[in-house]
């Protein structure tokens, strides 16, 4: 999710001075990841401030994301591909985005996102195999408040992820699977804020947000339970204005953060499943008129996980949007 360009530089004049220990220490916990085990992907739900309202009206956003989980590991280092039969898995989500503020204390969201992976498995037989499918991914539904300030810096959101996705491909585990089966419920925060004018910046503030989203799995099928999983992010941002053809353009750093717990039930593999890692990595914003677009690259500061899992050395995003 997002900030535009016009309420950070609303949020310069009517909040300087804000403190970021409270944002410092909700990014510690943090939710989703990249690994075929339990392969939560909702870090890419956090740390995407484009989409973040900033007044009454519509939105519309194409988002891509992508990882590719190439390393075994196991607990806080790399461990050798022969202990873990899955070698790799490669990911390429499509998702669809609306957005409609009803005024600018409520409004609505929905999310449908579209997978295509390709797995690379060890076989009984010894063989290495790789077997590419795709599908639509889980339906996320989400209800927004922002009525608690007047400039709508802070919301409050909360909803559902319905199990859409297809979780029945026959060659991979029900971790790796696009769809979950479970029908989760969702809850969010996020802040947007900035520090005083700074003059090494030209007199201009430098400023910064914070979000989090919970989900929690509710109702399950095919005896397997998901983790609970916790992600958010912290970041900071400088607004350039405008440059040339440009309307912003606005570097990001941001801090992101996962935490997950074991699969239950008798098709997981809770030995295998849950982690915790932290990322960082740079990003930009850039907007022309109505449209925006948002890109990031981050890579793992610190990760742990149970058992053996394989993970991704970097994840990349980018949402093209369009407020009306």
């Amino acid at each position: 999710m997002a900030t535009s360009a016009s309420r950070r530089r609303t949020l310069v004049r009517r909040l300087p001075g804000r403190a970021l220990l409270g944002a410092l220490l909700a990014v510690t916990l943090l939710r989703a990841t990249a690994w075929p085990c339990a392969c939560g992907c909702g870090v890419f739900e956090v740390g995407t401030p484009s989409l973040l309202p900033n007044g009454a009206g519509a939105q519309l956003w194409l988002e891509y994301d992508f990882q590719d989980q190439n390393q075994n590991w196991s607990g806080t280092s790399s461990a050798p591909a022969s202990q873990n039969d899955d070698r790799r898995l490669r990911t390429h989500f499509v998702t669809v985005g609306a957005q409609y503020m009803l005024d600018r204390s409520w409004g609505l969201m929905l999310e449908v996102p579209y997978a295509q992976r390709n797995f690379t498995g060890a076989q009984d037989d010894g063989r290495v195999e790789s077997f590419p499918w795709s599908s639509v991914g889980d339906l996320r539904l989400w209800g927004m408040y922002t009525g608690l300030s007047e400039d709508m810096s802070t919301g409050l959101m909360w909803g559902a992820k319905l199990p859409t996705g297809w979780h029945g491909f026959s060659h991979v585990d029900r971790d790796t699977q696009i769809g979950s089966g479970s029908t989760d419920l969702l809850l969010g925060a996020y802040h947007v804020g900035s520090t005083p004018a700074l003059a090494p910046l030209g007199g201009r503030p430098l400023g910064w947000y914070v979000q989090t989203h919970f989900d929690i799995p509710v109702f399950t099928q095919g005896d397997y339970r998901p983790g609970f999983e916790f992600d958010g992010a912290l970041g900071t941002f400088y607004d350039f204005g405008t440059l040339g053809f440009l309307d912003e353009l606005a570097p990001f750093l941001t801090l992101k953060g996962t935490a997950r717990t074991s699969d239950g039930g008798g098709a997981a593999d809770p030995d295998n499943t849950g982690y915790g890692r932290m990322l960082i990595g740079p990003g930009i914003e850039t907007r022309v008129g109505s449209v925006r677009l948002y890109a990031d690259v981050t890579f793992p500061i610190y990760q742990h996980v149970n058992g053996d899992q394989i993970v991704s050395p970097v994840l990349v995003s980018a949402i093209l949007s369009y407020s009306f």
